[in-house]
C-alpha cells in the first residue's frame, strides 16, 4: 500500500509505503526531487535526485515514510549539492552529525507520527540555514511548463552556462536533463487521465508518438506500454 499527502514543509509531500504479502521491486521514475526516507527495518535514507529510474525493494510487513522535497529544496535540508547524491542512496548519517541522526533515529521509532518527526527536523534545517534558493521553483516551474532552457535562462536573469551550473547544485543535473525528466511526468499525467499516446506526445512537446517512446524507455528503463498498461477490453 501507498499514499501521498501534503507536507508540513512548503512544497514537499509526505507518503508512506507498507509491504504487504510478499516483498517487491517498486519501479521509483526520476523527478528531480530528493527524499528523506525512514523505514522501521533500516533507518534513515537520503535518496538523491535520478536520471533513471530506481528500482526499491518494498519488504513484507516494512513501513516506510517519507519527505519528498520539490526541485531545488533537497540541498538546503542536506547540506551538500544534489550533483553529490546523484543517482545514489546513502545513510543520513554520511551527511549529518552521526549524534543527530541517531536521536531523529529513535524519535521517529517511538513515534506514532514518524513523519511528523522527520517533517520538525527538514524544518529545523531550513530555517538554520538560508533556506531553498528562490530560483529553483521558478526554474522548475518554466521547465515543467515546456519552456526552452534558453527562455528559462533569461527568466530568471543567467546565462545558460551559469543556469547549468546552478541546476547542478539545485537540481543534481543540467537544465536539459531536468526539462527531459519533467516533460516525461507531464505526459505520464496525462496517460493516467487517458489520453492516447500520440495525442499525449503531441500535447507534451515531443516530436511525435516515438519520441514519447524512447524517452519513456531511457528515462524509466521499461517501454511506455509496460509502465502504463492500458485495461483489456472484453
Amino acid at each position: 500500500m501507498y499514499g501521498e499527502q501534503p507536507s508540513a514543509v512548503p512544497g514537499t509531500v509526505r507518503w508512506r509505503g507498507t509491504g504487504s504479502g510478499h516483498d517487491h521491486d517498486v519501479r521509483v521514475l526520476p523527478d528531480g526531487c530528493m527524499d528523506l526516507i525512514w523505514s522501521d527495518r533500516g533507518g534513515l535514507l537520503v535518496a538523491g535526485p535520478d536520471t533513471v529510474a530506481h528500482l526499491a525493494t518494498r519488504r513484507d510487513g516494512e513501513t516506510t515514510i517519507g519527505l519528498r522535497f520539490p526541485p531545488g529544496t533537497g540541498p538546503a535540508v542536506f547540506g551538500l549539492p544534489a550533483h553529490e547524491l546523484r543517482d545514489r542512496r546513502v545513510p543520513l548519517s554520511d551527511l549529518w552529525p552521526a549524534a543527530d541522526v541517531r536521536r531523529l533515529a529513535g524519535l521517529a521509532a517511538r513515534s506514532p507520527y514518524p513523519g511528523r518527526v522527520l517533517e520538525a527536523a527538514a524544518l529545523d534545517r531550513l530555517r538554520a540555514g538560508p533556506g531553498a534558493d528562490p530560483v529553483a521553483g521558478e526554474v522548475a516551474a518554466r521547465l515543467r511548463a515546456g519552456e526552452s532552457v534558453a527562455a528559462t535562462a533569461a527568466a530568471v536573469g543567467l546565462g545558460e552556462r551559469l543556469l547549468h551550473r546552478r541546476s547542478r547544485t539545485l537540481f543534481g543535473y543540467g537544465p536539459k536533463t531536468l526539462a527531459r525528466i519533467l516533460r516525461m511526468q507531464r505526459a505520464l499525467a496525462l496517460v493516467d487521465a487517458g489520453r492516447p499516446a500520440a495525442e499525449v506526445a503531441a500535447t507534451s512537446g515531443y516530436a511525435d508518438q516515438a519520441h514519447l517512446s524512447r524517452e519513456v524507455r531511457a528515462l524509466a528503463g521499461v517501454p511506455l506500454g509496460v509502465l502504463r498498461p492500458r485495461p483489456s477490453v472484453r
